[in-house]
């Protein structure tokens, strides 16, 4: 039967409001789809091949109390942004020994001035302690202080934000471990460094002899259980293979970076390499003095030239936890140098903190 010509014209008007409308469902899903991917890490393909920095001033350095004179370097900075504020760990050195310290600040530009927590205060307690790691290991609820006292230790603390609240040390291992002992030389075990994916944890320590240890436990397992160590990286030359290793996944990536510091020609700086694997192998990505990962040589200094070294430090992480993923896109390091004139006693060293920022960034084009 023939439709009257109104209700023709209704039909097909509410005909065309429907398929208006799907349109407009189906864009705000592909809009909505492009949000949520654009929220996401930005994808790089890989990181480049070279590296270019800038480097802030010095922006911080030690704060001796009465119960802590003479400290002459403020070295070995762990940090995480967490609750609004960055969370700074870092050594203390002097004539006497080795301590850390606690700072936390809101801004970069209040570094320099926040108060120094010195964590012998805690239950962490005095003595020789050095070259700290945080993180929040997500299983536990709890934070983890990883550092060295003559031994691989641990402490952790239900709040980061309590600096009393660390635990008496605790450790990996009973002691130094028989292939450390066998291979370390005249060097010494340091620098220990905890990364997990989702099945494992891994330590990694240097002996400055040229080699870097990894051990490994489940995560369920976590601090216990750690096997003994394997030989992960070794050089001929122990300067090329020094300490201060690093592990981090690349958000967003199957991708991990390692960064070992190294002696140049001129000051200390840091070589890396990748794999899709915390433990390895590692593929070389810029490893050496003539293209490093981050030196004095593809540093700039806006503010002018305050070290030569880029030595000991850590990424600026995208989250707090057991995984350390950085941003490949964004990547700033949080590092410690010194006077380029300054001599004498390693622990009387000058040692300050400053930040890089990579002016090279890898990020996929918007477009």
């Amino acid at each position: 039967m023939k439709q009257p010509l109104r209700l023709r014209t209704r039909l097909a008007v509410l005909a065309t409001a429907l398929v208006a409308a799907f349109a407009a469902v189906f864009a705000a899903a592909t809009f909505n789809a492009a949000a949520e991917s654009s929220s996401d890490p930005v994808q790089v393909e890989q990181l480049p091949s070279s590296f270019e920095w800038s480097s802030s001033g010095e922006l911080m350095g030690p704060k001796p109390d009465a119960a802590h004179p003479n400290i002459a370097g403020l070295k070995d900075p762990s940090v995480v942004f967490h609750d609004g504020r960055w969370h700074v760990f870092a050594s203390i050195a002097s004539s006497a020994g080795y301590n850390m310290v606690y700072i936390n600040f809101t801004d970069w530009s209040e570094a320099a001035s926040a108060p120094h927590y010195f964590l012998d205060q805690s239950g962490i307690g005095t003595g020789y302690r050095a070259a700290p790691e945080v993180f929040f290991f997500e299983p536990e609820g709890l934070w983890y202080l990883v550092y060295q006292d003559g031994n691989a230790a641990y402490s952790t603390n239900p709040d980061i934000n309590d600096p009393a609240g660390w635990t008496a040390p605790q450790h990996f291992y009973p002691g130094m471990p028989q292939i450390i002992e066998d291979n370390i030389g005249d060097g010494y075990w340091v620098d220990m460094w905890v990364t997990c994916d989702d099945v494992d944890c891994h330590l990694f320590s240097s002996d400055d002899n040229g080699h870097l240890y990894r051990s490994e436990t489940t995560v369920g397992e976590f601090p216990n259980g750690m096997s003994e160590p394997v030989i992960a990286m070794e050089e001929a030359d122990k300067y090329a293979l020094w300490e201060a290793a690093n592990v981090y996944k690349l958000q967003g990536t199957d991708e991990y970076l390692l960064l070992v510091e190294a002696f140049g020609t001129v000051g200390r700086y840091f070589r890396s390499w990748t794999s899709t694997d915390i433990a390895g192998p590692y593929t070389p990505l810029a490893d050496s003095h003539e293209n490093p990962f981050a030196s004095a040589a593809n540093v700039s200094f806006p503010d002018g030239v305050w070290t030569e070294d880029i030595s000991h430090g850590e990424m600026i992480r995208a989250g707090i936890d057991q995984k350390l993923e950085i941003k490949p896109c964004e990547m700033q390091y949080l590092y410690q140098g010194m006077d380029p004139n300054a001599g004498g006693d390693y622990n009387s060293l000058p040692w300050r903190l400053g930040l890089l920022t990579q002016t090279n960034a890898p990020c996929a084009s918007d477009e």
